[in-house]
Parts: C-alpha cells; sequence; structure tokens
C-alpha cells in the first residue's frame, strides 16, 4: 500500500510503543533530507504531522515521521482550545542550534509554535 511502513519487532523495552523499533533522528537531519527524498514532504491529516519516503543505499524502504512549525502548532492549538495544562515536544536538543542562518530561522519557529 501507499505510504504504509511497518516497524521491526523487538523485545519490550518497558515503555508505550516500544516494542516497534525506530531511532531519533534530529531535526537538522530531517530538513535537510525531506527536499531530497523520495516522496518529498507528505502530511498526514489525521496525525497532524508531516513525513517523508526515502530509500537507503541498499534498497530498504524509509519512513521518518517529525513535527514542524505547523504540526507543532496545531497541537499547541488543540491543547489551549481545550484547556489542557500544557504540551510538550521529545527532545529540544535535535534542533540545530548553530549559527546558519537557515537553521536559526527553523529552530525559532520550531520554538515560536509553542505558544498558539
Amino acid at each position: 500500500q501507499d505510504h504504509v511502513c511497518s516497524l521491526a519487532k523487538v523485545p519490550f523495552r518497558g515503555a508505550p510503543c516500544s516494542d516497534a523499533a525506530g531511532r531519533q533522528v534530529p531535526y537538522s537531519a530531517i530538513m535537510k533530507q525531506v527536499n531530497s527524498s523520495l516522496s518529498g514532504l507528505l502530511w498526514d491529516d489525521e496525525q497532524k504531522s508531516p513525513f517523508y519516503e526515502y530509500k537507503d543505499a541498499l534498497g530498504h524502504f524509509h519512513q521518518v515521521w517529525y513535527d514542524d512549525p505547523l504540526s507543532i502548532s496545531l497541537k499547541a492549538a488543540y491543547v489551549k482550545n481545550r484547556g489542557l495544562r500544557g504540551i510538550g515536544m521529545w527532545n529540544g536538543n535535535c534542533l540545530d542550534y548553530s549559527k546558519e542562518a537557515v537553521a536559526e530561522q527553523q529552530t525559532e519557529a520550531m520554538w515560536q509554535a509553542l505558544t498558539p
């Protein structure tokens, strides 16, 4: 099926969904790879999240899901509109804090998205 990717099963590691093997990728790497990916940027309206697909050098298919300023702002607005107590993000250390102009703009946009 289009846009269906299965994850390898690994032993339960004590957290919800921890039997699905995946790995964390820095946001800067995602931003560099999405434009040259097999699919380009795709959007899942149910999850309100972007993702893309690519094949590695061995021809294995991969799918990368992530948050961007739009998806975070939609989730933050959802929290605010329902009077919930807050929102969190997986790992802010994966943003690019270098002094490169594009990186600074992307990182600032991500932090701004948390405050609807």
